[in-house]
């Protein structure tokens, strides 16, 4: 398939996503009038769709899932209301694995954000993070060395990112990263929607002695844009129990320690 071919693919299931995202559910003949492209063609397109957990194809055409779509950048408040039990108490297990004295990195992310309200019982911490709204909650423990990279603004995420955040990070080395994810695929790896963090993710990955995942159990099976890095480089995974025994098992067959929340 040539480059130009591919690209009106990419386009016209953009377009299938937009229709569905509208309406809510979507026909194979309605899209098919509507894009002067075949059934045959809108029917492939939904399987592929339906393969990436982006739709569920129903009789005749599509509806939508609870799931943002893969490109969408959904921004930090938005994430906050979603799960925020699980998250919590996958944060309450994560903090259990810091030690005191420990140098730690924060991911941005709504998790991560969990763990950082539940770090007020330790006295010496040293924490890198590139989430505005953590280094804030941080600044209250005057005995906590933060540290912070420069970078461009995403002000969805409220996180520093681009090429001076990740000639900062390069300079660290750390005893555990907390990491969050937007996808999650036993498969696969890790995954984000914007490119910029993603390159930062897998930065500080390559600074962190151990790798902790945490994830509530809806971002399984989910894949984003932006690929992070395979599960070789996980050493933990926190999520909560809606995760499958299927994904569960996969995991410690690699050697990724599990706990559930």
């Amino acid at each position: 398939m040539d480059r130009s071919s591919n690209k009106s693919t990419v386009v016209r299931r953009a377009k299938i996503l937009e229709e569905l995202d509208f309406a809510g559910k979507v026909t194979v003949e309605d899209l098919s009038s509507k894009l002067n492209i075949s059934t045959v063609t809108i029917r492939n397109d939904l399987a592929h769709l339906e393969k990436q957990y982006m739709l569920i194809r129903a009789r005749g055409g599509a509806i939508k899932t609870n799931f943002f779509r893969m490109g969408t950048d959904p921004s930090i408040s938005d994430k906050q209301k979603e799960f925020l039990k699980e998250k919590q108490m996958i944060a309450k297990a994560a903090v259990k694995l810091i030690e005191e004295g420990d140098t730690i990195v924060l991911d941005s992310g709504t998790t991560t954000t969990e763990i950082a309200k539940n770090l007020g019982h330790f006295e010496n911490l040293t924490i890198v993070t590139n989430a505005l709204n953590i280094a804030i909650i941080l600044s209250e423990h005057k005995d906590f060395n933060i540290y912070v990279p420069g970078g461009i603004l995403r002000k969805k995420s409220l996180s520093l990112v681009g090429a001076l955040a990740g000639e900062s990070i390069k300079k660290f080395y750390c005893d555990k990263l907390f990491l969050g994810a937007d996808g999650f695929d036993t498969l696969n790896g890790l995954s984000t929607p914007n490119t910029e963090e993603a390159h930062l993710n897998a930065l500080m990955i390559g600074i962190a002695k151990k790798v902790i995942t945490v994830a509530d159990s809806r971002k399984f099976h989910r894949k984003r844009f932006a690929f992070v890095a395979d599960l070789s480089k996980i050493h933990v995974v926190i999520t909560d129990s809606g995760i499958s025994e299927e994904d569960k098992a996969r995991l410690k067959n690699m050697g990724i320690e599990v706990i559930i929340a």
